[in-house]
Formats: structure tokens, C-alpha cells, sequence
């Protein structure tokens, strides 16, 4: 995709994709982001710009003559390409660390009459800064063969709504167009895997598939139904293309907290947080094309709640996501290491939801952030420290640990407290419904849930008091966890992910955090309240920011 179409799509004006059946005008994609303090008769909310606001924000600067740190707009994404380029001219000529990837079938030899190699796009929507579609490359290069990108898109996912849909396929939308110009032909299949995969690469005469790597067990289970179905004599991978030191090279067990991973993973980024090569021109064509998409039957095709509004803030797609980190580099990164657990403060880098659907990688996010450590170094210690260490600590109980999201996968410690105190009397009792509308007796849990509800991101120190108070205001630890996750599935644009569930686990079940103090209810788990939070931050600032009567509830 040229910087110019990249630059549009990171505007949102060029998005065809029309409403699905049932959704309504609210869910139909808009032709533009309206910045914030521009919609007549709406109150301005968002405390941080869009990826689209970014990009203009920056603009404007360059064109007024300010300096901006990091650059102008787009001057990331040009550096970036540049970068890429530098360390080496394809895949062919980089050396790629194998340790990145693990053979998932028995057999590990492409077939002589292979007629192509598939990239099975999952986790990581994105084209460059990829491992995966890197790897898949690498190997149809090495074998002098067409390339395949396909997704299977599902009917529903969890408790996934179109505010994630259709930042999903917004996002695959600009990858499918820059894989035209890459002469990669991208596929969109409607289904699950096991039924569409297999039966795509034996109808095409492929030869090996490649995959990138989710802990989570349903994409997990995807990895293996495929493979069941997959002819014996096709070879298959996994690149762990999300996290910078591979999940099963960094440890081989379920690692207690921070302080026992955190040495190995800073051990490894040496060998691990390198440079990418650039994903190229494909210079083997296809024998025939890959299926015009009609983006709007495939919103058409899910079975998903449409109640659930897409954003304005986020716009979706690599282009907007290396907007945003741009503009945190640039305006926020200085402020991270003091104010990000101010609310009230522009200090985060809001890359979340980018991560999350893979439209930016991580290590592509800290190669740019730790350019700036001589200036700012607490800042960029703590954000490598948020964005590495616990996020990879967060994959790590994901796959070492099956009941990642359940009581039961809690310390020894934990359960048994917990239990002890099931039975303490609650001060408040609230239902799920009373919970999600935000309508309980403390303003400031109200506020942090009607943020989630609107905007589809919840700032990260508020999600901790958030979760441990429904522990406090439900009947039992299973009914807490319970509502706490589907809470964070239905409305936060980064749901259903690794630190989501890892976020809800520590604040509810104590994982990879100590006793403390006992007392009722909490146990021995670490209790948050009111009057800490107004010792951090201007309390009745947040709460008037997210007055329920300004939100129209």
C-alpha cells in the first residue's frame, strides 16, 4: 500500500464496507473520524487523540512550523520502511531465528509438486513487522513458489460484538489491500478453519501452511482441528509472531509473577528485538487470482450483538495504529513513567487495541520507544516493562495454565482464602444488568465502567479498583471473575486477549501478586479503595468527565 492510500485509510475515508443486516445506521462504517469537540450537540470525552487525530495533529504541526518530536506526519512510517530496508533487502537475505517457530504436523518437507505456500493469518493482522507472513515468505521464496495470505472469519467469537468486527475487518480490509500490491493474493474465508482451511489448500495444490500463535484455548483448538484435517504430507507451523521472545522459549512452565520471568525474557531481547526485514513483491504469481471480497457480505455474515457501538477515537488498520505510537512518542512518552496511573492525564500510549488485533506489533513498538531512553528513561522503562514483560507474563499463565479464566486457576493461597471469606457479608450487592449500566452506589466505579461502555478503553489503574470492587459487590469469587470477564469481553476494544484475563485473574484471585492483610471479603487478596484512588489523582475530575446525565444513561 503507498504512504498516500496508508495516510487515507488512517483518515477513515476509505472504508466502503456498508452496514450488516441488523445492525442499524449506528454500526454503519463512517466515511470520516470526526476529530473530538466536533460533534454538534455531543460532549467531548476522549482524554487522548485518535490514530486519525494523530496523524493530523502532526500534520498541522509540521505545516505550522513546530518541531515534533520523532517527526512530521508519517515520517514513522517512512523511518519504519526505511529501517526495514537497511537490514536487509527481503527475508532471503536476513537471518532468521528459527527459534520463532515450531512444527505443529509430523510431516516438515514440502512436497515437490507444491503449487504455493499459505500464510493462515489469526492473531497478527498486519503485513509488515510480521513473523509469520515473514517466515511464509521465506519459504516461498526459498522454493520458488506463489504465497497465500487467507483469514478465516468466524460467525462470532466469545463474547466479541461489532465494535470489535468491525475494527477486525476495517484492519483487513488495508491488509488485503496491501497485499495486492505486494502480488500476494489474500483470502478471506467464511468459517471456521477446521471447515475451510484444509479444503482451500489441498482444491489449490499447496504445499505447507503457516500460522501465527495464540495461548488462548480456542485458537489453540483452531491450530489443532486443522491440523487433524490437514492431508499427512503437508507440513504446518507456528510463528509466535506476537510476543518479541518466543512464549515457549522464554520458559518452559508457568512462571510464578514479573520477578521470576522478567531475567529471562531481558536475557533473550538480544537475540530476539532485532530489526524486521521488509515482507516484498512477491515475485512468483499465483495461477489464478484470489476471489473479489465483498466486505459488506462478510459483516453480513456474523452473528454477533449490534448493540455494542463501534468507536470514533480508534481508527482501525497499521496505518492509524503507527499514527498513535507516533503521536506517543512524540507527546506522551516523557509524561508515561510519572502519569500513567493518572487518569486524569494524557500519559498512555493507547496502543491496546492495535496490539491486540496484531495491526502493530509490539517489537516494532519498543525498537521506536527505546530510541528515546537517554531522554526519558523511566518512562521508557516502565512502558517496556508494561508492554514486554507483563504482556508476555500474561501469554505465559495463558498457555501454561487452562483455566486462565476460572477460580480454579488461581495460587493455592488464593483459593483457599478466597474460600474462607465466600461467606463474608457484602456491604453492596449488585446484578450483572446494574453493573453494566453503571448504576452503582460509588461514582467513580460508574465512571471507569461508562468509559469502557462509550469508548471502548478503560484506563489501565482503573481497571484494577474496577475489577476488585465486583469482587467486594458479588455474591461469591466465580460470580465476580464471571462478570468481570464477560464485562471486559462485551466492551473493551482489547477483550478476550491475554492480559485481559491475566487483569481480571491478579485483581480478583491474586495471580502473580502476594498476600496481603486480611480482611473480610478480600481475604488475603490486595484490596483497593475510594480514598486511594483520591490520594492519586483528582477523583471528582474523572467522575465529572463521565457524568452519567452528559452520557445521556
Amino acid at each position: 500500500m503507498s504512504q498516500k492510500s496508508r495516510n487515507r485509510r488512517a483518515h477513515g475515508r476509505e472504508d466502503t464496507t456498508a452496514s450488516p443486516a441488523g445492525c442499524g445506521d449506528t454500526a454503519r462504517t463512517r466515511t470520516a473520524a470526526v476529530p473530538r469537540g466536533q460533534l454538534k450537540g455531543k460532549r467531548k470525552v476522549l482524554a487522548e487523540p485518535s490514530g486519525a487525530e494523530a496523524l493530523t495533529v502532526a500534520k498541522r504541526r509540521r505545516k505550522e512550523g513546530e518541531a515534533v518530536e520523532g517527526g512530521g506526519a508519517g515520517s514513522l512510517g517512512e523511518a519504519v520502511r526505511q529501517a526495514r530496508l537497511r537490514v536487509a533487502p527481503s527475508v532471503q537475505e536476513f537471518k532468521y531465528n528459527k527459534k520463532r517457530v515450531r512444527l505443529v504436523s509430523e510431516s516438515s518437507d514440502l512436497k515437490d509438486a507444491a503449487k504455493g505456500v499459505v500464510y493462515w493469518m489469526s492473531r497478527d493482522q498486519r503485513v509488515q513487522d510480521n513473523w509469520a507472513f515473514l517466515y511464509a515468505q521465506r519459504l516461498a521464496l526459498k522454493q520458488q513458489l506463489p504465497l497465500h495470505v487467507c483469514f478465516c472469519l468466524v460467525p462470532k467469537f466469545l463474547e466479541a460484538t461489532i465494535r470489535h468486527f468491525g475494527f477486525m475487518l476495517k484492519g483487513l480490509q488495508e491488509v488485503a489491500e496491501e497485499c495486492q500490491e505486494l502480488d500476494i493474493p489474500f483470502h478471506l474465508l467464511i468459517g471456521f478453519a477446521k471447515d475451510v482451511l484444509p479444503a482451500f489448500v489441498t482444491d489449490r495444490g499447496l504445499g505447507g501452511v503457516v500460522t501465527d500463535f495464540s495461548p488462548l484455548r480456542v485458537p489453540m483448538q483452531w491450530v489443532e482441528d486443522v491440523k487433524e484435517r490437514l492431508l499427512g504430507d503437508v507440513p504446518f507451523v507456528q510463528v509466535d509472531a506476537h510476543n518479541i521472545v518466543p512464549c515457549w522459549v522464554t520458559s518452559d512452565k508457568q512462571e510464578y509473577g514479573a520477578r521470576t520471568i522478567r531475567r529471562k525474557i531481558h536475557d533473550r531481547l538480544p537475540e530476539f528485538l532485532t530489526e524486521f526485514p521488509p515482507v516484498i513483491k512477491h515475485p512468483f504469481p499465483p495461477t489464478a487470482p484470489a476471489e473479489p471480497i465483498d466486505w459488506s457480505a462478510c459483516r453480513a455474515s456474523l452473528q454477533v450483538d449490534c448493540s455494542v457501538k463501534e468507536v470514533r477515537w480508534a481508527m482501525p488498520g497499521t496505518a492509524a495504529g503507527l499514527a498513535m505510537l507516533e503521536s506517543f512518542i512524540g507527546e506522551r512518552l516523557k509524561s508515561f513513567g510519572t502519569d500513567r496511573n493518572n487518569p486524569t492525564r494524557a500519559a498512555l500510549s493507547n496502543l491496546s487495541p492495535w496490539f491486540h488485533f496484531g495491526q502493530v506489533s509490539v517489537q516494532r513498538a519498543i525498537l521506536e520507544v527505546q530510541k528515546y531512553r537517554s531522554r526519558y528513561k523511566e518512562s521508557v522503562d516502565g512502558f517496556t516493562e508494561e508492554a514486554v514483560v507483563r504482556r508476555e507474563l500474561a501469554d505465559n499463565f495463558c498457555y501454561y495454565n487452562r483455566n486462565y479464566d476460572k477460580v480454579e486457576g488461581a495460587y493455592d493461597w488464593a483459593k483457599t482464602t478466597l474460600k474462607l471469606h465466600a461467606q463474608d457479608k457484602r456491604s453492596h450487592l449488585y446484578e450483572l444488568k446494574q453493573l453494566e449500566e453503571g448504576k452503582t452506589h460509588d461514582p467513580l466505579w460508574n465512571a471507569a465502567q461508562l468509559q469502557m461502555v462509550h469508548e471502548g478503553k478503560m484506563h489501565g489503574f482503573l481497571r484494577m479498583y474496577w475489577a476488585k470492587k465486583i469482587l467486594e459487590w458479588t455474591r461469591s469469587p466465580e460470580e465476580a471473575l464471571k462478570f468481570a470477564i464477560y464485562l471486559n469481553d462485551r466492551y473493551e476494544l482489547d477483550g478476550r486477549d491475554p492480559n485481559g484475563y491475566v487483569g481480571c485473574m491478579w485483581s480478583i484471585c491474586g495471580i502473580h501478586d502476594q498476600g496481603w492483610a486480611e480482611r473480610a471479603v478480600f481475604g488475603k487478596i490486595r484490596y483497593m479503595n475510594y480514598a486511594g484512588c483520591k490520594r492519586k489523582f483528582d477523583v471528582g475530575q474523572f467522575e465529572r468527565r463521565y457524568d452519567p446525565r452528559k452520557l445521556g444513561q
